[in-house]
């Protein structure tokens, strides 16, 4: 174990997976992002899907005019991908920019995934021009199919979709994002660096009691959901680990308190509000700080091919309140993940 510092200063992270939302959410939430990190692979799941090269930029200018003044920040935009998915619109995106990689749901697999890609055979013109240009392809990894359990859909889908995709597509870049499972860590481990894979702060702080014992926890409720204590400290041994097919990933997404406290709740753990020092948590709990550059700031841009940021943050050991609630406007607030509760670590901010 190595000797925790009051202070750690690192390269500016990225976030390469969070959602935004849009409208009064992304007004609320957005700037908590931006006050953490340099850039953000933005999820494409609203309502209706990100599936255009318009719709895309669009979108990338509602962020920029929801940060606050002054931030410093660059949205990263994804391609929702469909069943009838245009391979030259797609690729279109990628050239202009306007996209940095295309995210792949299964469909039905979470919130607002309804349209997403129903079968593999679907989009496979879509994933051969994406391995010409050398453009990622992200992938919520669970299977659908009803007879699976729901702790089990992240290891069937390994095995029944994932494994033969890269088998079909050896050049084709791919992030197996914010893995739950020591089935996932092995899989990406013996992919010598050609599968990436974001790790989210929740996953790696909680199992699935925290979301059952005591009663039902609505704000702790995700997909993919908590998994057993095994899968959760294989995931740290592994992020803590600075090996660089591991990243940062935050996957955090806001609800309203009536989205999530309801007889069918929304799946999504709000940690926006103080993700990077979660992360630090983490890290300097297992003592591991000298690897939290390699995990937040470096693994990332060198997986995407990005240069890596040149500003840097600072961290310190100071214990702040999480807050209770994020206000939004016309709406009900969101509920922080460690909503009301002391996080040892805060970014210092000038």
């Amino acid at each position: 174990m190595n000797e925790i510092s009051e202070t750690l200063t690192i390269r500016q992270p990225d976030d390469w997976h969070v959602h935004f939302r849009d409208g009064a959410m992304l007004a609320a939430v957005a700037g908590l992002t931006a006050r953490q990190f340099a850039r953000a692979i933005v999820m494409p799941n609203l309502m209706p899907p990100v599936t255009s090269v318009a719709a895309a930029s669009a979108y990338r200018e509602r962020i920029l005019a929801a940060l606050p003044l002054g931030a410093h920040f660059t949205p990263l935009m994804t391609c929702y991908l469909t069943d009838e998915a245009d391979a030259d619109e797609v690729g279109r995106g990628f050239a202009e920019g306007a996209y940095a990689a295309v995210k792949y749901y299964p469909a039905h697999a979470t919130t607002h995934s309804a349209q997403g890609v129903t079968a593999v055979g679907c989009v496979t013109k879509v994933f051969e021009r994406m391995q010409e240009i050398g453009m990622p392809l992200l992938i919520h990894g669970e299977v659908t199919d009803p007879d699976v359990d729901i702790f089990d859909r992240e290891a069937v889908f390994i095995e029944r979709t994932l494994a033969p995709l890269l088998a079909d597509f050896p050049a084709l870049k791919v992030v197996l994002e914010h893995v739950t499972t020591a089935d996932a860590v092995d899989f990406v481990r013996a992919q010598d660096g050609r599968l990436g894979a974001t790790v989210t702060a929740h996953h790696l702080m909680i199992n699935r009691n925290a979301l059952l014992v005591g009663g039902i926890r609505p704000h702790l409720y995700c997909l993919p959901v908590a998994k057993r204590e095994r899968h959760r400290l294989a995931l740290r041994g592994a992020t803590t680990s600075g090996e660089a097919s591991f990243f940062l990933g935050t996957d955090s997404a806001p609800h309203a308190l009536d989205a999530k406290e309801t007889d069918c709740g929304c799946a999504g753990i709000f940690t926006a509000a103080s993700a990077l020092e979660l992360y630090a948590g983490v890290f300097a709990e297992d003592g591991a700080l000298d690897q939290l550059e390699a995990f937040a700031s470096l693994n990332g841009p060198g997986f995407y091919g990005l240069p890596v940021n040149e500003q840097t943050v600072t961290l310190a050991r100071r214990p702040w309140t999480v807050p209770d609630t994020v206000p939004v406007a016309g709406s009900q607030p969101v509920k922080p993940f460690l909503a009301g509760e002391i996080v040892d670590w805060r970014m210092v901010e000038d």
